[in-house]
């Protein structure tokens, strides 16, 4: 995706909550000039700053490029979320792959989580870890599914952190208007994802990971040179780990056609009078709803509703994102109808037709993995120990992530819009209809 609906200013975080109420570094300076190193990572997320300490860990030298800042993409503006399996339901995956293999996606799913919680504790990073995801049934017909998730979950893969809440039960937790039962699933966690990958960053640094912001690295293509070009310097390595997700472009154009950037936003109020935020949300739980266009929310640390909400899929945000995004939030909560809204942002997610994310090797240097989908939080963070097991020598896992089958968006990259818009205006026409 071109960069211009997000680009900022060099040395900018775009405007958001999260960037006034993180505890910012000091920016890393540019490549300038030749470099050698055991590994060269393109990306400054959740992916690449991952792989990078991972790998550190293990021995390797690594150099990070960052076009612009680190975590400037999704891994500093997502809604914090951090889910438990897959994006994608296991029902699907088991048609996709087979139980066996199914079962093994699962499970790393679950790892996923564990792997956030153990680096934030390892590194000591102050995040606003919380606990805990509520699903709502935004149609009547979602409730009965829900309830045999979680049946299929408890049966066939052991999973006993679900609890299915009937609308008296959600009522209980939240005063969030028209939904019809919900799944609670307490192994979900929920944070600040800027701090969060301000922490990995700051541990990779430490490590021994050496950073360059404001660097644009090119590698060749077909994977079979380990040489990154970039404005002012070249890095030449064994490896390169290309971790860019929604923000690829045409990079590299075999993994471009299997993914496709869409625009999300989020929007932060003022902080609630003290008698609103539990009616809100009483327990601090991070809530979603079953829509095909997601709405999802949480609390922030001081108070405010963090409310993600709305896509669109052109090259430009809404003039007005806080206007953009709140009939949404006030769909589901109107009593805060005289609540201001003080921040209104938005990025590009990465989606992949079956929601499940791409990892992939081309040629003899380069790896990746892309298309989180709006489970990046999570899935981004284990790709990145995946991706250094395996260049390690130990594929077995990232083998697993890889033989889910990838379906290239029709057309490819030049053609990949007009089918999406199609798609996406359909299924938010589904959404409105109540069934």
């Amino acid at each position: 995706m071109n960069d211009h609906p997000t680009h900022c200013a060099a040395g900018n975080y775009p405007g958001s909550w999260y960037a006034a109420t993180a505890p910012l570094i000091g920016a890393f300076p540019g490549l300038s000039g030749d470099i050698s190193t055991d590994v060269c990572v393109i990306g400054g997320g959740y992916t690449g700053l991952s792989s990078a300490l991972h790998l550190r860990q293990k021995g390797y030298d690594v150099v990070l490029l960052e076009a612009e800042r680190i975590a400037w993409g999704a891994s500093g503006r997502n809604g914090g979320h951090v889910g438990t399996g897959q994006r994608a339901d296991q029902t699907s995956i088991e048609k996709w792959v087979g139980e066996e293999a199914a079962k093994g996606l699962w499970q790393l799913g679950l790892d996923a989580v564990q792997k956030v919680c153990d680096l934030i504790n390892e590194h000591n990073i102050d995040c606003e870890l919380g606990s805990g995801n509520l699903h709502l049934a935004a149609k009547p017909s979602h409730a009965p599914e829900l309830q045999d998730e979680l049946a299929h979950l408890e049966s066939q893969y052991g999973y006993q952190q679900l609890t299915y809440l009937p609308p008296e039960a959600v009522a209980e937790r939240t005063s969030a208007k028209g939904f019809h039962g919900g799944l609670l699933d307490d192994g979900c966690k929920h944070l600040h994802p800027l701090k969060y990958a301000l922490g990995l960053a700051r541990a990779a640094s430490e490590a021994g990971v050496i950073i360059y912001e404001g660097t644009r690295g090119h590698p060749q293509a077909d994977g079979q040179s380990g040489e990154v070009k970039t404005e002012n310097g070249c890095v030449k390595a064994r490896h390169i780990v290309i971790g860019c997700n929604a923000y690829l472009g045409n990079l590299v154009p075999r993994m471009a056609g299997n993914i496709m950037p869409i625009n999300n936003f989020v929007i932060a109020t003022s902080r609630l009078p003290s008698h609103l935020a539990p009616r809100i949300n009483r327990d601090n739980l991070s809530m979603s709803d079953t829509l095909f266009v997601i709405n999802y929310w949480k609390l922030s640390q001081d108070g405010r509703v963090i409310f993600g909400g709305g896509e669109n899929y052109s090259s430009r945000f809404p003039r007005d994102i806080k206007a953009f995004v709140r009939p949404h939030m006030l769909n589901i909560y109107p009593e805060l109808q005289d609540i201001d809204i003080d921040y209104g942002w938005g990025g590009a997610v990465g989606i992949t037709l079956n929601r499940m994310p791409d990892f992939g090797r081309i040629g003899k240097h380069l790896w990746y993995a892309q298309g989180f989908s709006g489970h990046g939080v999570p899935t981004a963070t284990m790709a990145g120990s995946l991706l250094a097991d395996a260049i390690d020598g130990d594929t077995a896992d990232f083998d697993l992530m890889a033989s889910v089958p990838t379906q290239r968006f029709p057309g490819g990259t030049l053609l990949r819009w007009p089918g999406l818009v199609a798609g996406m205006l359909f299924y938010s026409l589904r959404d409105k209809l109540g069934r």
